[in-house]
């Protein structure tokens, strides 16, 4: 460690280090010792001189270090980055059930020691996402130690996450070993098929991170009117058709995602009779359907991300209370509502006290039935809450 550059913290600005919470913000560095490149490791310590590990610097980010490790003894290398995700690998084992499903995220960065790290596996294929200074500065050992974990998958980069560009790297993406992906890919996930588009779809591809909601609320289908919003490629539409939906709405800005939910329905052998598809604004055609009095039995929220930051909250705000105060006009007596809402930065405590400000609003009686969060794939350090983004209501409606 000794030949390493070294970040000193102001005093008392250790507490967070203590707790293990991976993040270091530029407010709490009293100087940089040594002149380090963006992703160098730096020794981290307190202004006593003691050590507190290593981590990661993004000279061009407020969070300006990201721990690797909290113990100061061990070399960041490419052995360490092995045994990480080899440990982050075994430890999925017991969680997912590989005959159901051959589609599972197996990094996920800080969660898993590996801050700006997400790597998720679809049928031969890892799809890799390189999001900070750090990862992208040891991309060549990581690749290593998957191809050696992984040893007869191709290994595909999508790095074109917008929050790369807030640690100054530019937007890319392509085959880091093997062939790039064909322009879909078949996954399974449990009774269902569906095809993913890993090379320009929404993440790295496809929704992992719901797989159990998928399966949860197919008992809420049967013989019901579904009304499924921000549909993508079918996700939520296909278990529910499955389960026995006499209809199912799809509403998604995207006319490629809903014409490969439709490739989805050939795929599952689902009757496309039972199905409307609608290319637009679901916002608009929500009000659509509140000023014909269009009722559904069920209706699923689960928009994109609204809020990036917490300056952007108050505005997801509004945008998520409106859009629920929305579902909740169109609901039948003895509905149900499944709401979601995937930005981090936003409290579970707000999400419900915004749901419940839109019940209010719509005159209906609400009540919470289940809490639904992110599949086991993508797992909550204890010292990193932020990794709990993930948040889902489901909710009966009088």
């Amino acid at each position: 460690m000794s030949s390493l550059s070294v970040a000193i913290l102001k005093p008392k600005r250790e507490k967070s280090l203590l707790r293990r919470h991976p993040w270091i913000f530029s407010g709490a560095i009293d100087r940089i010792e040594g002149t380090p490149g963006p992703g160098a490791t730096l020794a981290v310590m307190d202004n006593k001189g003691n050590a507190y590990g290593s981590g990661a610097y993004s000279p061009h980010s407020q969070i300006l270090i990201r721990m690797w490790t909290f113990d100061p003894h061990i070399e960041i290398n490419a052995d360490y980055f092995y045994r990480t995700i080899q440990r982050a690998v075994e430890l999925r084992s017991a969680f997912i059930n590989s005959p159901e499903t051959n589609a599972s995220r197996i990094v996920f960065s800080e969660s898993d020691g590996l801050p700006g790290l997400m790597v998720d596996c679809y049928s031969n294929f890892l799809v890799t996402q390189f999001l900070t200074a750090g990862a992208e500065l040891f991309k060549n050992q990581i690749v290593s130690a998957l191809s050696k974990l992984y040893p007869h998958y191709y290994i595909y980069e999508r790095s074109d996450e917008e929050v790369r560009r807030k640690e100054g790297l530019p937007l890319t993406m392509g085959a880091l070993i093997g062939p790039e992906p064909p322009d879909l890919l078949q996954i399974k996930e449990h009774t269902c098929r569906f095809w993913v588009d890993l090379k320009t779809g929404h993440k790295t591809g496809f929704y992992l991170d719901q797989r159990e909601n998928r399966l949860f609320i197919k008992r809420y289908a049967e013989g019901k009117e579904v009304l499924n919003c921000f549909s993508y490629t079918g996700g939520f539409t296909i278990p529910v058709l499955q389960a026995g939906a006499k209809k199912v709405i799809n509403i998604d800005s995207s006319e490629n995602a809903l014409n490969i939910l439709n490739k989805n329905l050939q795929l599952n052998n689902l009757d496309p009779n039972l199905v409307e598809n609608m290319n637009g604004d679901v916002f608009k055609i929500l009000r659509q359907f509140r000023n014909t009095n269009r009722q559904f039995d069920v209706i699923i929220l689960d928009p994109p991300r609204f809020a990036d930051s917490r300056q952007q909250i108050p505005k997801a705000a509004r945008g998520y209370k409106d859009i629920n105060w929305l579902a909740l006009r169109l609901i039948k007596p003895g509905g149900v509502l499944i709401t979601f809402s995937c930005s981090g930065s936003l409290q579970p405590d707000l999400f419900q006290k915004i749901l419940a400000d839109a019940a209010q609003d719509a005159g209906r009686f609400v009540q919470i039935v289940q809490r639904l969060t992110q599949a086991a794939d993508h797992p909550i350090a204890l010292n990193f809450p932020e990794a709990a983004y993930l948040k889902g209501l489901v909710c009966r409606v009088s």
